[in-house]
């Protein structure tokens, strides 16, 4: 019992840096996505996140619709992190109309022509840390 104890604290010293530094990209992505909000985009509850090494990505699919326009805003929580956030259809087709990158933050517009499935794909490029987090949200009108 005991020792299940000191390994379940051990877990948890561990796992408590990463969830602070996805947390930590959070708050950026969010950050990203305030001045959108005066334009009349409304962000979405769902978010995706973790923690990429430098080559590693992750694709995050999302139901979208004919009509509405999205911004995807994305964040890391280690300063000097370089990545990049594109948005695919099924085929691997960019769909972005306009897109930013401002030091650990970026954004992308879409306007989908179809009403379909698409694919939110983040990579890591370059980092100064073994392991980078990141956090994506997005907003529509």
């Amino acid at each position: 019992m005991h020792s299940a104890l000191l390994g379940l604290v051990g877990l948890l010293m561990v796992a408590g840096p990463a969830l602070a530094s996805v947390d930590d990209a959070l708050s950026f992505a969010l950050e990203a996505a305030s001045p959108y909000l005066k334009e009349g985009f409304t962000v979405r509850e769902d978010q995706s996140g973790g923690d990429l090494a430098v080559g590693e990505r992750r694709a995050v699919r999302y139901q979208l619709f004919k009509g509405n326009e999205y911004w995807f805003w994305a964040a890391v929580d280690v300063t000097k992190a370089k990545f990049h956030l594109r948005v695919v259809d099924g085929e691997g087709n960019a769909l972005e109309a306009e897109r930013w990158e401002r030091g650990r933050m970026a954004g992308v517009r879409v306007v989908p022509p179809t009403t379909g499935s698409y694919f939110v794909v983040f990579e890591i490029l370059d980092s100064p840390e073994e392991r980078t987090g990141w956090a994506v949200v997005y907003g529509f009108r």
